[in-house]
C-alpha cells in the first residue's frame, strides 16, 4: 500500500530515487505510465500486469475502451530501479505531467503517482472542498 506524499527530486537524466520505504515493494520492477489529471503513474509490474488484463478481456467494440488502452499502454515504460532505487521517468511523460526537477510523489493506496508541485497545489484547492461531499454511491463498497 502506498501511502504519503515525498518531494525527491529527477536528476539531469530524468531519474527519480524512489522513497526509501516503498523500494523493496517496487524492486522487482515498476511500470511508469501516463495517469489522468496530468500525472504520472507508477505501478508495481504486478499490478500493472492485472489492470493490463482487465483492458485484454474489455470489449474491444468500445471505442472508449480501445482510447484508453491506447493512452494507457502507449507511453508506458518498464524499468527496475538501480541500486540506489531509481528509475527513469521517460521524456514524454515527464512533458506529460510538466515534471521539473522538484516533484512530488504521492501515494495513491495502489500506486504512486509522481506530480509537478503547482499542479498538485491546484489539485488540491479545486478538489479537497469536493472530498467531505463525496456520496455513499461513490465509496459504497469503501466504507
Amino acid at each position: 500500500m502506498f501511502l504519503g506524499t515525498h518531494s525527491p527530486r529527477l536528476d539531469d537524466k530524468g531519474r527519480l530515487a524512489l522513497p526509501a520505504k516503498y523500494r523493496a515493494d517496487l524492486a522487482e520492477g515498476v511500470v511508469v505510465t501516463k495517469g489522468q489529471e496530468a500525472c504520472v503513474y507508477v505501478f508495481t509490474r504486478q499490478d500493472f500486469a492485472e489492470r493490463a488484463q482487465a483492458l485484454r478481456t474489455a470489449p474491444l467494440s468500445s471505442k472508449s475502451v480501445r482510447t484508453f488502452s491506447r493512452m494507457y499502454g502507449a507511453e508506458a515504460h518498464d524499468d527496475v530501479p538501480d541500486k540506489q532505487g531509481r528509475v527513469t521517468i521517460p521524456a514524454q511523460l515527464r512533458e506529460w505531467a510538466g515534471l521539473d526537477r522538484d516533484v512530488l510523489v504521492v501515494g495513491a493506496i495502489s500506486r504512486l503517482e509522481i506530480w509537478n508541485p503547482q499542479q498538485w497545489a491546484d489539485f488540491l484547492r479545486e478538489q479537497g472542498p469536493a472530498f467531505s461531499d463525496h456520496d455513499e454511491e461513490v465509496v459504497r463498497e469503501l466504507f
